[in-house]
């Protein structure tokens, strides 16, 4: 009895044993996984929540381009030439100073843009390189656009080509090259390249913009095709009225005068305002002898905008 009761307990103290070191497993197997998991998410958040290149590659993907801005900023702080970062940066500028109603800030943003993707062209990957020159010559159009006494065509011409060269495509290059070089006097260049981008989008815009460099040259005949679809096919009234405009000083050169006061008077009927066409009817009072009926036109002009300086010029020679 006694020696079956010292078995039973042995075998007690044998399963009281494991059943210790069981649940001693299982509490630190518990605990370190606790411990990992908060670690994981501490190390997920820091990742994809705070200012790493994964987050600003997502953040990139959802179009949020100020938080882009952000984070690249802040890597950049601490890293002045991570260009991963430089080149979203660039782009995140570009896109912030397009979107500005501000001049001072549409500027400031497009400055830093051309900045970083100058920056980052230096160290770019091979397959990164024709985009980053494209981004470059937009930003380079826009500042132009927005610039007041700088001209920066040229530089936006340089970058399209160069990205063009080396691969890459855009539907808007075209068009961009066609109003860069038109900036420059580069008058049948811009009509080549309007023409290739009609081939992508055949846009009233392009056709007006094709029509005044054709002019531009004293091409007039071929400047009337591209006035003709229009009126054929625009929806557009602000394109419409600039495409009367045209025609009109097409006819004042051909000194068709009747066509040309049609043309005008067609602009007044739908637009008051437009400075170009009481001009323009001054031209046609004084090729008639009418100097006091030319003078009262070209008064209504400069009631509209005070600076036409081909209406300052008139009144000048008339004093």
């Amino acid at each position: 009895m006694k020696l079956k009761a010292l078995r039973t307990r042995e075998v007690f103290k044998k399963k009281s044993y494991f059943l210790t070191k069981l649940f001693a497993c299982f509490f630190i197997t518990a605990f370190l996984s606790c411990a990992v998991f908060f670690v994981y998410r501490s190390i997920d958040s820091k990742i994809n929540n705070g200012n790493s290149i994964i987050n600003l590659k997502a953040k990139w993907k959802e179009y949020d381009y100020q938080r882009v801005y952000d984070i690249s900023s802040s890597i950049l702080y601490k890293s002045p030439f991570n260009i991963t970062a430089r080149t979203y940066n660039g782009y995140a500028a570009f896109y912030l100073g397009v979107s500005q109603s501000d001049l001072v800030q549409a500027l400031s943003y497009l400055d830093e843009s051309i900045n970083s993707l100058r920056i980052a062209l230096q160290g770019a990957h091979f397959g990164a390189v024709a985009q980053i020159e494209y981004m470059l010559g937009k930003a380079y159009f826009y500042k132009n656009l927005q610039s007041s006494y700088y001209y920066y065509a040229d530089l936006a011409v340089y970058y399209l080509l160069k990205s063009k060269k080396d691969g890459y495509k855009a539907d808007d290059i075209p068009e961009l090259l066609g109003l860069s070089y038109a900036s420059l006097g580069m008058t049948m260049e811009s009509i080549s390249a309007f023409t290739e981008a009609l081939l992508v989008s055949d846009d009233d815009i392009l056709l007006l913009s094709i029509a005044e460099q054709y002019h531009a040259v004293g091409q007039d005949n071929a400047a009337e095709q591209y006035l003709f679809r229009i009126s054929q096919e625009c929806k557009d009234e602000q394109i419409v009225l600039k495409s009367h405009l045209l025609m009109g000083k097409i006819c004042l050169d051909r000194e068709k005068y009747e066509e040309a006061e049609k043309e005008f008077q067609f602009i007044l009927e739908k637009n008051e305002n437009s400075a170009d066409a009481y001009y323009g009817l001054g031209v046609i009072y004084e090729s008639q002898g009418d100097v006091v009926k030319a003078r009262s036109e070209w008064r209504k002009a400069l009631r509209i905008q005070a600076n036409h300086p081909l209406a300052l010029k008139k009144m000048a020679d008339y004093k």
